[in-house]
């Protein structure tokens, strides 16, 4: 777990953002709750297909994941010309 953590979740040689003990322990947490989501992910899709999860790879379940997060962060809500819903441009 910690290498699909350090090496490919978080990427090789990238340290923590947080200066504080408060913000480190917060991004340790959402790093680890990404993980979690995307292994029960991996565990769902693995029970649909009939396979053995331990076949799936983190590696791809994670790059699967980010291109769907990335795609739908292009969707907007709003109508066309109206700008966001908060009311800002």
């Amino acid at each position: 777990m910690l290498d699909e953590l350090k090496t490919h979740q978080r990427g090789p040689g990238v340290v923590l953002r947080s200066r504080d003990p408060d913000g480190v322990r917060q991004e340790v947490w959402a790093h680890l709750l990404v993980h979690h989501a995307i292994r029960v992910l991996l565990h769902q899709a693995a029970l649909q297909a009939e396979v053995d999860p331990d076949r799936l790879s983190f590696t791809r379940g994670l790059h699967i994941a980010r291109r769907q997060v990335t795609s739908q962060a292009a969707f907007s809500l709003s109508p066309a010309g109206q700008g966001d819903p908060a009311g800002g441009r």
